[in-house]
Parts: C-alpha cells; structure tokens; sequence
C-alpha cells in the first residue's frame, strides 16, 4: 500500500500549492517577507501608528457551502470568508493586515480548491490585504465526495487611542444602518430547509419575487451572493472619532448582535419602518411562515452593519458614506437607557 491509495494524492497538493502561489503573490503588500510553501509567513509589523495594536479574528462560511456544492460554483465563497472576516475586526477600528486560509476536504481537487483560493486572493486584493499562508487538508473518509471545509483567520491593526468598542456610546446616539448584499454568511441553515426542502426547489429554479430589472436570477445565484466588504465606506471615517460603536450583523442577526457593543445602562431601539426589507427575506420569511422574532435573530433582514454616532455628528458620518459611495446608509434607530437589549418598533 502506499499514501495514494489510503487517498491521499501528495501530488494533487503540490498542484494545488503551485496555483496558489501565483494568486497569493498577487496579493502581496510590501510588508510580506516570505513566500507561500515556508513553514510560517513573514509579515513586517505595522508602522506609522503610536502605540499598534494587533486585532485577529478566525470564522468560516458555514452552510452556505451547501449551495457551493450543488451549484459547483466555488469561487465566491473565498470572498464571502474574507469579506466576513474583514468585517469583524473593521468594527473595532482595525484595517487588515494579512490573511490566511485553512481548506479541509476527503479528496482534494486541484481546480476545485483553485477556485476557492481565487476568491479569496480577489476579495484580500480588494481590502489590500495579504494572503500570507495557510493549509490544505486532504482527510480521506472525513467528508463527502465533492464537499469541504474553509476557515479563514485574519490580522489587523489600529492605533490604540483609536480602537472603537462601543463604550462612549449614550442616549440620544443615533443608529446608522447599512444594507446587506443578501444574506451574507449567515442563516443558511433555514434558508436552505425553506427554500430546498420546504418549497423543494432546486439551485437552478428561478422565482418570480426575486427578479430584479428583467433579469434571471436562479436560486442559486441568489443565495450565493457575495457577503459584502464595508472597509472601503467605513474607511474614511476611521480616525475621525466620530464612530463611537459598529455591530457586524451575522449570526444571530440585530437581535444579538448590536448589544456586543451597548455599555451597562443602554439598549438600541430600532425602528423596522426606517428601511425596506429586500425581496430576499421577504420571500423566505412568507415561504417558510417564520416568525418575525425569529427572522431577526435568524438573518439580517438587509442591515449588514449598523454604526452609532452622536447626534452632532450624524449629517457629517452621513456626507462621508455617501461621498465613499454608499446612498442607501439612513438612520435606523438610536441608543436609549436600557437593560442591553434590543427593542424594536414597528
């Protein structure tokens, strides 16, 4: 017997491996000292701030890589991971510095993991952040034939006298929310019951209430949306002291994650009229009769990312957002003396 036919084919990963180094290349800053196949990566420390401080957070896509699997369409599931990644350490100020990847799967194919890592070497182009390293796991008997894993981790920094955590925030402080590109990475699980076992829809069916301007949109394409990236809107505003508190909305939607950043006496009232709800969630929340509690616990019903600032500030956050592009941001709620939690007014 030999590693082969255990399952372990050495050679696909070498293949692998070759591909990535020309996408990890691209995304190269001039702080990388090493090159992908070192048993570390090399990544000189941030300069220009007073007192850096390193912020890393790890997540993985969930089961929005079930539709990956019956789509085959695996490239954008790298950007969902960097983007989501990106996301978590934005909202306490810091701008990524590199990423890395870790690709588990029970037979590895090279043009299938090739795929992946394109997306995540194009969504760490598009926040000018390095792909530093990572793994690719070949784990016979560990997964399904055609199915994997991904995870990624990143690291950033911010300047200590900068870092935003929600602790200045007080009553009166308004509520800015930004929409979502669909669902991003999160509530997958429900979606995929609603809409592939409840409704028994297939990834290539196309549904009447999510067509856009005339055109087809599949299932499929629907739920693989791309989760957004909102560095470059929030950006700007960074070192402004403007921002007092951010709230990435995944898991657990606004419901649980906005109270990640309220300070003892506080809860965040939001206003459910202040934004129209996409046809994405509509659809599943009607389709799946699922109760509006729920819903928003569940998924984040088109906010992506709320940002609280005081009053006096709003018109100026407002005129940057929409300076940096972004003309749907508005006012969704404000903070109000509580008991953490978020209240919601219909």
């Amino acid at each position: 017997m030999d590693y082969r036919s255990s399952g372990v084919d050495i050679d696909a990963g070498n293949e692998v491996v070759r591909r990535i180094k020309r996408l990890a290349k691209s995304t190269h800053t001039p702080a990388v000292l090493s090159d992908i196949g070192s048993f570390g990566g090399l990544f000189r420390a941030p300069e220009g701030m007073q007192e850096p401080v390193l912020v890393a957070s790890a997540d993985g896509v969930g089961t929005k890589l079930k539709v990956a699997f019956l789509t085959g369409k695996h490239d954008t599931i790298g950007q969902d991971l960097v983007n989501h990644c990106v996301n978590d350490i934005l909202v306490q100020g810091a701008e990524p510095l590199f990423f890395l990847d870790y690709l588990a799967t029970g037979r590895l194919s090279p043009d299938v993991a090739a795929s992946i890592v394109e997306g995540i070497a194009i969504a760490c182009r598009e926040n000018g952040c390095a792909l530093l390293g990572g793994e690719t796991a070949e784990m016979p008997g560990f997964y399904q034939d055609g199915e994997y894993d991904l995870a990624g981790f990143i690291v950033g920094a911010v300047d200590k006298a900068r870092i935003i955590n929600g602790s200045r925030l007080t009553p009166g402080d308004a509520l800015i929310g930004i929409p979502s590109s669909g669902l991003h990475t999160n509530g997958y699980s429900l979606a995929r019951r609603i809409v592939f076992e409840h409704l028994a829809l297939t990834a290539s069916d196309v549904v009447p209430e999510l067509q856009t301007d005339g055109q087809r949109v599949t299932v499929g394409d629907a739920l693989l949306t791309p989760h957004r990236s909102y560095l470059p809107i929030i950006r700007p505003l960074l070192g402004t002291n403007t921002i007092k508190g951010m709230a990435h909305i995944t898991g657990g939607g606004i419901t649980d994650n906005l109270p990640r950043i309220l300070p003892e006496g506080t809860s965040a009232r939001i206003d459910r009229q202040a934004w129209e709800v996409p046809a994405l969630f509509q659809w599943l929340v009607e389709a799946g009769h699922v109760p509006l509690e729920d819903a928003y616990r569940t998924f984040n019903m088109g906010i992506g990312l709320i940002v609280a600032c005081a009053a006096a500030d709003l018109e100026r956050v407002l005129a940057s957002l929409q300076a940096a592009g972004e003309h749907d941001a508005r006012v969704i709620g404000e903070i109000q003396r509580g008991d953490g939690t978020v209240v919601y007014r219909d």
